[in-house]
């Protein structure tokens, strides 16, 4: 009895170390772990969560370049993609990137944990939309939060992207990404019902319309948080113009004080969290161009329901050179943007507008605020103006604060009475701002130098690619000063020796670039007159 007692408990203990043993493999294998020290590589990485191992001690440790690690530091968690190195680190360092180091914290020499992560959840949702499979709530939302985490690498948000740019999205998961995206970052509660806001697709130069219908919207009682982007191509975003003026870069809680306050805020969107995710997915998008319209819907209908808005006006510019090619496309577009503004609880406008030319005079930060000031002191470009107070007009009657057919005038009116400039150095001081500031106070660059047309004839297309391009090189939009100002605009006519745009730049050597430039570039096509016929 006793020998076989002990038989029985030897076989037990054998089999249970067996066991073990086999469940320690797999977990050894599934969180591969080992101490580094931090080593700061002197270069940044572009935001991107890559850190840089040792290649020999990462093989084997079963980790490759493209794999996801989690870093452990102290009580952080810090998700990261692979790279590795065989002579840069050394076994027993981890190198990362100087703005990685900045953002999480890490000195040079800190010990860290790494451990080997799982393959995200997301992979799989991302191939079943390459197959042409529909996504529900939970992948889409999934797939936001391992990109917000730093769980997918650029290439696997590239194949999302890509997915839907070949696949498309339905209204499901439009709607599904675009609650997704808000709930990635903060969200900014105002406790009002009258919360406008209007946004442009883009693509046109000197498109300045937020900076004149924010302060008429403020100016009639009604709430405009709005926030806007900085360039990307053009020569200026609404943000970098604004900051002409003012501060634009605040925190969600500093927001919300200037707008509770002024009724209204033309602030930064990328100085707080509104939508990140947003930014993650453009930036990925951003090389190629591609703009998948459900994801287009998405991201700028996700900011506007980040900031509360009820009301929206999207300004859709077609024609040559923009986003936009046709009347119809436009049309199409707009019908989508009012049928998902509805599901997700907002009443959107759209504006179908003439996008074939720049709008205003300015093409750059401060000669665009001279435009603005200009417009709301009852002056023109004509252009700008007009289509101001369209969109104000058409806000104004869309949230029912007027009746159809008199939004225009209404807002006309504000401009006409001050009431609207007024509000505009309102919002000016409450972000830090001169509310004394005015036209001949707005600096312009010391080096300049005016193309002249050397036919006559009638200017047939202004070009706002071009346009935006000798703006950038001028030195647009990080130097201020730098821009292009407009002296035609389309159908003037002109004799030769006429004045057709003057460049602008603070530094010498940038503006012989510009006019440098012009040998490649043709910013203005003409028409010659022959015979009082255009040729």
């Amino acid at each position: 009895m006793v020998k076989k007692k002990k038989v029985e408990k030897k076989e037990t203990i054998k089999e249970t170390n067996f066991v073990e043993s086999e469940k320690k493999k797999v977990d050894v294998w599934k969180y591969k772990k080992y101490i580094c020290k931090v080593k700061p590589i002197g270069i940044s990485a572009g935001g991107k969560n890559i850190i840089i191992l040792n290649k020999e001690q990462a093989h084997g440790h079963d980790i490759y370049v493209g794999y996801r690690t989690e870093m452990k530091v102290k009580d952080k968690k810090i998700v990261g993609i692979v790279d590795v190195s065989e002579e840069l680190i050394k076994s027993g360092e981890v190198g990362v990137y100087k703005d990685f180091a900045k953002e999480y914290g890490l000195r040079s020499g800190q010990e860290v944990e790494i451990i080997h992560m799982d393959r995200p959840a997301s992979i799989g949702y991302i191939k079943k939309k390459l197959d042409k499979g529909t996504l529900d709530e939970a992948q889409i939302y999934t797939i936001v939060q391992e990109i917000m985490n730093n769980k997918l690498s650029e290439v696997e948000t590239s194949a999302f992207i890509t997915g839907t740019y070949i696949n498309g999205l339905s209204d499901t998961e439009i709607i599904a990404l675009t609650n997704a995206t808000v709930k990635s970052g903060d969200t900014l509660s105002l406790g009002k019902k009258m919360v406008i806001d209007k946004h442009c697709i883009g693509g046109v130069a000197g498109n300045r319309t937020t900076m004149v219908v924010t302060p008429i919207i403020a100016a009639a009682g009604l709430y405009m948080p709005k926030t806007s982007s900085r360039a990307i191509t053009s020569a200026s975003g609404t943000s970098d113009t604004m900051e002409v003026l003012a501060n634009v870069t605040f925190n969600m809680e500093e927001l919300k004080k200037i707008v509770l306050k002024t009724k209204g805020a033309m602030v930064w969107g990328g100085g707080m969290k509104l939508a990140p995710v947003d930014d993650k997915l453009i930036r990925i998008r951003h090389p190629l161009s591609l703009d998948p319209e459900g994801m287009l819907l998405a991201s700028i209908l996700a900011k506007k329901k980040s900031v509360g808005a009820k009301y929206v006006m999207i300004d859709i510019p077609v024609g040559r050179g923009v986003k936009v090619h046709s009347y119809q496309q436009g049309e199409e577009l707009g019908k989508h943007f009012i049928s998902i503004g509805a599901d997700l609880g907002m009443k959107v406008e759209v504006l179908i507008t003439d996008g074939a030319e720049p709008v205003g005079h300015g093409v750059g930060p401060s000669l665009e605020c001279i435009d603005v000031l200009n417009v709301l002191n009852g002056k023109g470009p004509e252009d700008l103006r007009h289509k101001s107070l369209l969109m104000a007009g058409k806000l104004f009657e869309l949230c029912g604060k007027v009746d159809k057919g008199a939004g225009y005038s209404a807002a006309e009116n504000l401009i006409a009475t001050g009431k609207a400039m007024n509000k505009f150095m309102e919002i000016v001081e409450a972000q830090g701002g001169n509310p004394k500031v005015r036209v001949d106070d707005l600096p312009i660059g010391k080096y300049s130098h005016t193309i002249k047309s050397k036919v006559s004839g009638a200017i047939f297309h202004i070009d706002n690619k071009s346009i935006s391009k000798i703006a950038r090189i001028a030195g647009s939009p990080k130097m201020k000063e730098a821009g292009i100002l407009l002296h035609k605009t389309r159908g003037s006519r002109v004799e030769v020796g006429d004045s057709l745009f003057t460049i602008y730049s603070d530094r010498e050597d940038l503006l012989g670039y510009a006019i440098k430039a012009l040998e490649k570039l043709e910013p203005i096509e003409m028409r010659r007159m022959l015979l009082g016929t255009m040729e």
